[in-house]
């Protein structure tokens, strides 16, 4: 955590590439609490010679970004990362004015230092996502972008003013926006984690706020152009974000909240057919008031990594070594 930081929440990881002095990249928002006027996006890398985390920083600044955009910031959060084909790094942010966090817009940033080492590593603004009529408003992003081919990517979002539903945005090898579709049908279904089966078929994964909820699930036969509405998971969700990820084959792994009432526990699911689920791991395992929450996941080279909000004080990881079925942990 940045020195003096009282809270943090919504972490996000991203692979560097092979020849960078750090393996990855983690951001989140961190500041006095939640939606607290200092709340800024935070960062660490972990040193690939060194084997640690280095010192966080605050790499995006309310005040700073609104005077870029021209017009006031109220609140930040939910950063995700991605590198474009010429390994520039491009932060996407949730940003509101005035109003809660349903009257969100997106905004995209890029790299603007020579390097996306930490030490050196600045954004601007690229713009406001253009996704709704009014005003840009009401669209979130949380989970991490599909890789495509070609070097471009899907970012999954969700729009929540009211009815909430998960919506795929797409962007060329260098992060230019090029277009939008919703991908699901339902009303209370948001923060889509999307995996690959193959070039064609893909499936996103849902926060679900039905009571009871269960992961929800949308498909995909062509490549994201349409997608349908499968049978909700057996497993459980409480109103809580998660996050899949293809690992190789056909494994497929997810991180979640496994109860319909609470975030004390988080656990660490596998799946073959995206229909049968095998607990792997409890990441985390508390007592009433505890919260292990807002996953995310990622494989460098070969090694498993999941990133979390502990408490909404700080931000947990823990690493599988070789292969998920290893289950060596390094915390």
């Amino acid at each position: 955590m940045p020195e003096a930081t009282a809270a943090a929440h919504a972490s996000s990881l991203v692979a560097m590439s092979a020849t960078a002095q750090s393996v990855l990249t983690a951001f989140w928002f961190a500041g006095d609490r939640e939606s607290a006027s200092n709340v800024q996006i935070a960062a660490s890398q972990f040193d690939r010679v060194l084997q640690q985390w280095t010192p966080a920083r605050f790499v995006v600044n309310r005040h700073a970004l609104g005077a870029q955009l021209g017009f006031g910031v109220r609140r930040l959060g939910n950063p995700v990362a991605w590198l474009d084909a010429q390994d520039r790094m491009h932060l996407f942010v949730v940003a509101t004015g005035w109003g809660g966090w349903a009257a969100s817009r997106i905004v995209h940033l890029r790299q603007s230092s020579a390097s996306n080492q930490l030490d050196a590593l600045a954004f601007e603004p690229v713009r406001l996502l253009p996704l709704s009529w009014l005003w840009n408003t009401s669209f979130l992003v949380r989970n991490a972008p599909l890789p495509l081919r070609g070097g471009g990517m899907l970012l999954p979002v969700h729009f929540e003013l009211g009815v909430k539903y998960p919506v795929a945005l797409r962007f060329d090898r260098d992060g230019v926006f090029s277009g939008m579709v919703r991908m699901s049908g339902r009303l209370d279904a948001l923060q889509p984690s999307v995996i690959m089966r193959s070039e064609t078929e893909w499936l996103a994964f849902l926060r679900s706020q039905r009571p009871n909820g269960k992961v929800g699930v949308a498909h995909t036969l062509d490549g994201g152009a349409h997608w349908n509405d499968l049978p909700d998971l057996t497993l459980d969700n409480p109103d809580a974000a998660i996050a899949a990820l293809g690992v190789g084959g056909d494994l497929i792994v997810m991180a979640h909240n496994p109860s319909t009432q609470s975030r004390t526990q988080l656990d660490l699911s596998v799946s073959v057919d995206a229909v049968q689920w095998q607990t792997l791991a409890v990441v985390e395992r508390g007592t009433e008031g505890d919260e292990f929450s807002y996953p995310s996941l990622v494989v460098v080279d070969g090694e498993l990594w999941v990133s979390y909000t502990q408490n909404r004080k700080c931000i947990a990881w823990h690493r599988w070594t070789a292969s998920p079925a290893a289950s060596k942990v390094t915390p």
